[in-house]
């Protein structure tokens, strides 16, 4: 028999479909004599007469008319080589081990069964891998020891299977690819939904990869770990015990924002809910970006660090009619002979000699205590007569300048040196220690040390900006973050901050310019606190290791969870709580040494 295939099939079509020759040859209008010679072999068919029996028994042609034996395993061999070995071409891009063989098994499933199977096969398999992919990296970082061990085994694992399947497949025309979910099944009714499904899952998969969620660890200074959700439920509890009544927490490692959540109440009194865009008084971080804007304007020449801002003017500061309540009136300085030895250095490293503000003094009148730059003592005075001498040179107000040169570029939609209107609709009220509600203050005159109005979201982003050196040179941030003076008292504020000790002399703690300045194993350590009525904040980063934390709360409980929501989130135990009275809620005073 010279063609035996093609005989064999057309036998086996007839009998399944239960038609003798004669019936056969009534519906195909070929003759039952060519039947015959066809189904013994003696003659090869004519595409047409193939074509009129095909359509006869409702078959399709190639099962009838089937290629030589070595063109058909020639081709077989080739599609499935090309099936099975195609999600290892793709691993190189993101999901292409997916695309790639959905793309084959779609051209090729209708040319026959056996690339249907295959592809239905090796598609099943690619999607559950990549999952299991996805969930095994979930796992590193989340599971200690047996997470590592799983993350390895998956690629490994697949591109055993995978292997084995290219040899088995061009072989036997057989594969197997165990542990598959069966994401495409046999069944047509329902094809059209779950290549919906497909759709969907590539969707998601590819919103995985290219955007991975957070990492659900935060690396401490240390190295040790702690998750966000251990962290989270840290907070809460120390919120509860201490009576904090709105709390917002950033964190960052590798110079970006790695954790970022607010907690409690913006009104406790109307449980409404403080969110990371409710505007915040801001207080002495005020003087944090302040200090980077006056860097700014000493980079464009504006201003130099060292020369006297007397002689940026053209005539005395005190000759000066009073443009605002009370800041910008320096009538009490025409008798003063050190105030005009102030730079812009000693003002932002508080060693200008003025005192903190003036209605701190007996008689409410500024004055200048000390020889400039022989010491250091906490001045807001100073940063506001820095901000009066450049408003006078540049005829540009502060707010203006800080919209243009730090907040705008920065995306601190929210913030402002002044009450804006847009805030009204979503601010913070600060809090007594008991719950009670300050009287919110919205007619503040801009000053650069006091009057920062911001959010979570907004500083934040200061924060990260400064970790990324934006703004400035790098130069000048270097500049910045220099000391100037070391700091010997045992209290920042308070008849302490005039008795010396030795008790933070290795953490070489010192002033930069608007920073606090400590050391650490892990590098320097630049802070800045703020502290008003009914709101405590604190910040502190470490450039040198490019972690941080952003603390803002607006109750006057604030401060007492900072030494403990510091030694927890980023495991910073440098921050010289006792000198900043951070007082824990749970202090045992007895243990004191001081």
């Amino acid at each position: 028999m010279e063609y035996p295939s093609i005989a064999e099939n057309l036998i086996y079509q007839r009998k399944r479909k239960g038609y003798t020759q004669e019936e056969l040859a009534g519906k195909s209008k070929v003759t039952i004599r060519t039947i015959q010679r066809i189904e013994k072999g003696e003659v090869k068919p004519h595409l047409q007469t193939v074509k009129l029996l095909a359509a006869a028994l409702a078959i399709e042609v190639e099962d009838l008319m089937i290629l030589k034996k070595s063109q058909a395993e020639t081709s077989q061999e080739k599609w499935l080589l090309l099936m099975h070995s195609a999600p290892v071409l793709g691993g190189i891009l993101p999901l292409c081990n997916i695309l790639f063989p959905l793309f084959l098994w779609l051209h090729k499933r209708k040319h026959n069964k056996v690339y249907d199977m295959h592809g239905r096969a090796i598609v099943n398999f690619q999607m559950t891998m990549s999952i299991l992919f996805l969930l095994s990296f979930i796992a590193l970082v989340t599971l200690e020891g047996y997470g590592f061990f799983l993350f390895i085994a998956v690629i490994p694992y697949t591109l055993t299977v995978i292997l084995i399947n290219i040899v088995t497949a061009v072989h036997s025309q057989k594969c197997y690819y165990p542990l598959s979910i069966p994401f495409l099944r046999t069944r047509k009714p329902s094809a059209f939904k779950k290549l919906g499904a497909i759709i969907i899952s590539f969707c998601a998969l590819f919103s995985s990869a290219c955007h991975p969620e957070p990492s659900p660890n935060i690396t401490r200074l240390d190295g040790s770990l702690i998750t966000t959700d251990s962290l989270t439920s840290k907070i809460k509890q120390l919120i509860r015990d201490a009576g904090v009544h709105g709390l917002g927490v950033t964190v960052f490692e590798n110079s970006h924002i790695t954790y970022q959540k607010t907690f409690g109440y913006k009104d406790y009194k109307k449980q409404s809910l403080l969110s990371d865009s409710t505007n915040l008084y801001g207080a002495s971080l005020s003087k944090a970006v302040f200090s980077v804007l006056v860097m700014k304007l000493v980079e464009e020449k504006v201003i130099d660090l060292d020369t006297p801002l007397e002689t940026y003017l053209p005539k005395k500061i005190y000759e000066y009619q009073p443009l605002t309540r009370w800041h910008d009136d320096y009538s009490g300085l025409a008798q003063d002979t050190l105030y005009s030895k102030i730079t812009a250095r000693m003002c932002l490293s508080h060693t200008s000699g003025f005192p903190n503000w003036r209605w701190f003094e007996p008689d409410h009148q500024l004055r200048v205590k000390f020889e400039p730059g022989t010491r250091y003592s906490y001045s807001g005075e100073g940063f506001v007569y820095l901000q009066v001498v450049l408003e006078k040179v540049l005829g540009h107000s502060l707010e203006k300048l800080a919209q243009q040169k730090i907040f705008k570029p920065l995306g601190m939609n929210r913030s402002s040196y002044q009450w804006q209107e847009a805030f009204e609709g979503d601010y913070a009220a600060g809090h007594t220690t008991t719950g009670v509600l300050y009287p919110k203050d919205t007619d503040n005159e801009p000053r650069s040390g006091s009057t920062l109005e911001t959010t979570v979201e907004d500083y934040s982003k200061f924060m990260e900006a400064v970790l990324q050196r934006k703004i400035l040179t790098k130069e000048s941030w270097a500049e910045l973050f220099t000391p100037q003076i070391k700091l010997h008292s045992l209290k920042q504020f308070g008849p302490l901050s005039n008795t010396d000790t030795t008790l933070y002399q290795d953490l070489l703690l010192g002033y930069g310019l608007g920073w606090g300045l400590l050391n650490s194993p892990f590098g320097f350590g630049a802070f800045k606190e703020g502290h008003g009525d009914g709101f405590q904040h604190y910040s502190i980063l470490f450039p040198e290791a490019g972690k941080g934390i952003l603390i803002m709360t607006n109750s006057d409980n604030g401060e007492s969870i900072f030494k403990e929501l510091l030694s927890v989130a980023i495991r910073d135990v440098y921050t010289p709580w006792q000198w900043q009275n951070y007082i824990p809620y749970n202090h045992n005073f007895h243990s004191d040494k001081i």
